[in-house]
């Protein structure tokens, strides 16, 4: 299974690429932070061997109120990609750790995390 370890002292989040997030919403302090998923479908080609299957579309939203910053996540969203999001915006280890919590404790985030 993914996991996620966590350093609260030192402030280092640790995680393997293979981390996914479900739909959540997150607000924290001046930050708004959707996960969204949409099915979507996937044809094969005609005359194939494949299969009509049902895919999710993902997007990641983060909202910081006093900038106004907006940042879009396609596809299936990691957990990488978001903490490069708010990486973008600036935000520290220690929100990022808080809001990794609560996205698990949602049951969000699709990994074990292992606090050290």
């Amino acid at each position: 299974p993914a996991k996620v370890v966590i350093d609260e002292v030192a402030g280092v989040i640790v995680m393997g690429d293979n981390v996914r997030i479900s739909q959540v919403a997150i607000a924290q302090g001046n930050l708004t932070i959707t996960v969204q998923e949409t099915p979507g479908v996937s044809q094969p080609a005609p005359f194939s061997q494949g299969q009509t299957a049902v895919v999710p579309q993902t997007t990641v939203n983060v909202e910081e109120e006093k900038g106004k910053k907006l940042l879009t996540l396609g596809g299936a969203p990691s957990l990488k990609s978001l903490i490069g999001g708010l990486n973008a915006l600036g935000v520290t280890p220690r929100d990022m750790i808080s809001i990794l919590q609560a996205v698990k404790a949602a049951g969000a985030l699709q990994a074990d995390i292992e606090v050290m």
